[in-house]
């Protein structure tokens, strides 16, 4: 079967989409299966996660994306997964699609020919609502919200759906949300359960496997340029990345996996996909 492409994107920046993005394509090829991520971002923050230097790499999806490459050519083969990376130019290839001709559905077109190669694809958008945002949710099947336990974590979220219901009436009428990740969650707050309950609620999203805790140890994995997975091994943190990527991908999840993961609290609205 081709592969299910994931877009991971939320309009409000710091809410861990590179750590969702990277913990569930390793969660999946931990799995077995073959799993790509695309490195969307200009920060690049995915491709310094997975311990490679932008400014050395030759070419990236910034080359891809204003033609003078094509996607496969870019993919380099981490241990854990593969990857596209994305250095600063990629800001520049934002500028350079404005002016092309059926601009939102280039990424769309490069990752057909790759779609048979791969179970899951994984696409780090982002924190914005541009072309390289569209040209992601354009391609993907399903849409991941990564959502902080924070106030006022609810306005990235409503901007995105916005624009997710434009793309499904002009550019991809086949997307679906599968529902919002909840990270760096502390549930002996009642603040953090509030607002994770008010974002299910508001907008009728369901919580995707159980909260991921917050945890230094995400930032170490990041540094060392491996996943939390193979880095923080049984941590909650990890486990929790375990259940949500079993969830996405209808896998079953061993109980033991999902009590190290810790308890996810009362949820509203229904299950995933």
């Amino acid at each position: 079967m081709p592969a299910v492409v994931y877009a991971v994107a939320n309009q409000k920046g710091g809410v861990a989409k590179t750590t969702t993005t990277l913990s569930l394509a390793a969660a999946l090829a931990e799995r077995g299966l073959a799993v790509l991520t695309v490195d969307l971002d200009p920060q690049a923050c995915l491709t310094f996660s997975l311990g490679y230097d932008p400014d050395e790499l030759d070419p990236t999806v910034h080359d891809v994306l204003t033609g003078r490459s094509i996607l496969a050519k870019s993919v380099l083969q981490h241990s854990e997964m593969d990857l596209a990376p994305a250095n600063i130019d990629l800001a520049g290839a934002e500028v350079a699609l404005l002016t092309r001709t059926g601009r939102e559905y280039v990424l769309r077109a490069e990752l057909d020919g790759l779609r048979d190669t791969y179970d899951a694809i994984f696409l780090d958008c982002p924190p914005s609502l541009g072309v390289l945002t569209l040209n992601g949710l354009t391609a993907a099947d399903w849409v991941i919200v990564p959502v902080q336990c924070e106030t006022l974590s609810h306005r990235g979220v409503a901007q995105l759906l916005e624009t997710v219901h434009d793309v499904q009436r002009l550019t991809n009428r086949d997307l679906q949300v599968a529902g919002i990740v909840a990270t760096m969650f502390d549930g002996r707050t009642r603040h953090a359960r509030e607002v994770l309950t008010d974002v299910q609620s508001r907008y009728g999203l369901p919580l995707i496997g159980v909260p991921v805790r917050r945890s230094v140890r995400f930032a170490e994995a990041h540094h060392a340029g491996r996943s939390i997975l193979s880095f923080g091994g049984d941590t909650p943190g990890a486990n929790a990345y375990r259940v949500i990527a079993a969830e996405l991908a209808g896998l079953d999840v061993d109980e033991r996996v999902r009590t190290l993961a810790g308890e996810a609290p009362v949820t509203i609205g229904e299950g995933r996909p």
